[in-house]
């Protein structure tokens, strides 16, 4: 799955947190992981305390998928959440050849996007500036 989406300064507050979750993704269940992500996004974008995402995969199997939170209790609460510790195993055991996860405080953003320009992520995503 490729996903993209511009950078927001209402998505990333100053004292917002981030989680940074790199991974190398195995062939196995493609089908499967997929559906998983799409669940898993639908299921953090219902929390009152999540705030967004960006994220995106190659054609190699490397993703980068950052997720914005409120607090670090949101993230932790997040974490403990039963649908997505399964999710967890589950990628564990058949979706990641490896991940590392990075969780960081916002201190500063901004963002730059020229009228009408298209970006693009490996796989084809775009995203339009505007």
């Amino acid at each position: 799955m490729i996903a993209c989406q511009r950078p927001s300064q209402a998505v990333t507050p100053a004292g917002a947190y981030v989680v940074v979750f790199v991974s190398t993704k195995t062939e196995a269940d493609a089908d499967g992981y997929g559906s998983m992500v799409d669940r898993m996004e639908q299921l953090a974008r219902a929390q009152e305390v999540f705030l967004g995402m960006q994220s995106a995969r190659s054609g190699g199997g490397v993703g980068i998928t950052v997720c914005y939170w409120e607090s670090a209790e949101a993230i932790s609460a997040w974490r403990r959440d039963v649908d997505h510790a399964a999710a967890q195993q589950r990628g564990k055991e058949t979706w990641y050849e490896t991940y590392a996860v990075t969780i960081a405080r916002v201190e500063r953003h901004y963002a730059m996007s020229r009228p009408g320009h298209v970006a693009r992520v490996s796989g084809g995503a775009k995203c339009t500036g505007g």
